[in-house]
């Protein structure tokens, strides 16, 4: 990955919408050439998926810390976290909690059922949920 690519993923990140021959006069490529550098960047897994983020007026974010029971493989309790809707990013993480992830819902409702859905899976020890009032 190159300072282009870097550039690229920048774009994407402030408006997914961007399209290719936006981006091609922000950088000096070809809408060809971005758009085989997004396919690349999308093979190769450096980017992982597209997403919408509602803004706070249109739905609701939680930052969600989750113990795992020690005897547990964290990474086994990721991949199930990954396929609860709902949930936006599972990030593994150091200090009191093992991972920490972001729920984005269209309402509370929906922010509580992911928790409990959360809570369920079996090896969740403790959870610590922040709502987000606020993002820049």
């Amino acid at each position: 990955m190159d300072k282009i690519d870097r550039e690229i993923i920048r774009i994407l990140k402030r408006n997914g919408r961007a399209t290719y021959s936006e981006i091609g006069k922000r950088v000096g490529l070809s809408e060809g050439a971005v758009r085989k550098r997004i396919k690349e960047l999308i093979d190769s897994g450096v980017i992982k998926k597209f997403t919408i983020k509602l803004g706070l007026e249109e739905g609701t974010e939680a930052i969600t810390l989750i113990s795992v029971k020690p005897s547990l493989p964290t990474s086994n309790i990721s991949n199930l976290l990954l396929k609860i809707p709902n949930i936006e990013s599972v990030y593994e993480i150091t200090g009191e909690y093992d991972i920490g992830v972001i729920i984005s819902a269209m309402n509370i409702a929906e922010v509580n059922d992911c928790i409990e859905r959360i809570r369920g899976i079996d090896g969740v020890v403790n959870t610590n949920t922040m709502i987000v009032l606020r993002s820049w």
